[in-house]
């Protein structure tokens, strides 16, 4: 299910052209696809992560509580650890960049069919020191201590080193320590990627 006609109809041409893969149908929108969903009972759902009308992951949680057995595979230009985490706990037994060659995509198809988790390489580092049990485990916002949240709130908001550590009672020095530590924890490289993340996952403190 993905809400880019070019993106999607390769998509479609790709999976036809494989043995033992029947596509049997395609939304634009996360209400389309639970429609589609409902109607057509598929075995794997690819789900794109951005759609106009709701996230992947909320459609993905909404087709899962009708449709159980259906495995979801999460396609996403994305790859940060929260949105990872994200479509994990929701249900996606697999999770794909979009940039990723064809032929990891059907290794993806192969596993989730068969019940493995699939997760692009790319993206499979990060997680490796964490629990196997995803949809379980905290993501990485929710792992944050409350100084460190306080901390990312006012870097959001746009606050200096020297500003933050004065309103906290703390120097610059550390406080640049607790961003080396969020963008640690994050999966981020720096203040920008940082304030970027925390926007784009409805960071609240």
């Amino acid at each position: 299910m993905d809400d880019h006609g070019i993106v999607r109809e390769g998509l479609i041409a790709m999976l036809r052209q494989q043995a033992g893969i029947q596509v049997l149908g395609s939304a634009t929108s996360g209400h389309d696809a639970i429609l589609a969903a409902q109607r057509l009972s598929p075995a794997i759902i690819i789900m794109d992560l951005v759609l106009p009308d709701m996230s992947g992951i909320e459609a993905t949680e909404r087709i899962l509580a009708l449709l159980p057995q259906t495995r979801v595979i999460m396609l996403s230009a994305c790859q940060t650890i929260e949105h990872v985490y994200r479509a994990l706990r929701a249900g996606a037994l697999g999770y794909i960049v979009k940039d990723a060659p064809a032929e990891e995509l059907m290794h993806a198809v192969h596993a989730v069919r068969e019940g493995r988790q699939y997760l692009s390489p790319q993206v499979t580092p990060p997680l490796a020191g964490g629990s196997p049990c995803y949809s379980h485990s905290k993501s990485p916002l929710e792992r944050l201590s409350g100084r460190e949240r306080d901390v990312l709130s006012r870097i959001v908001a746009g606050a200096s080193s020297s500003a933050i550590g004065q309103h906290l009672s703390l120097s610059s020095k550390t406080i640049d320590t607790y961003r080396g530590r969020l963008m640690a924890k994050l999966g981020v490289s720096n203040r920008s990627a940082l304030i970027r993340f925390a926007i784009e996952n409805e960071f609240t403190k």
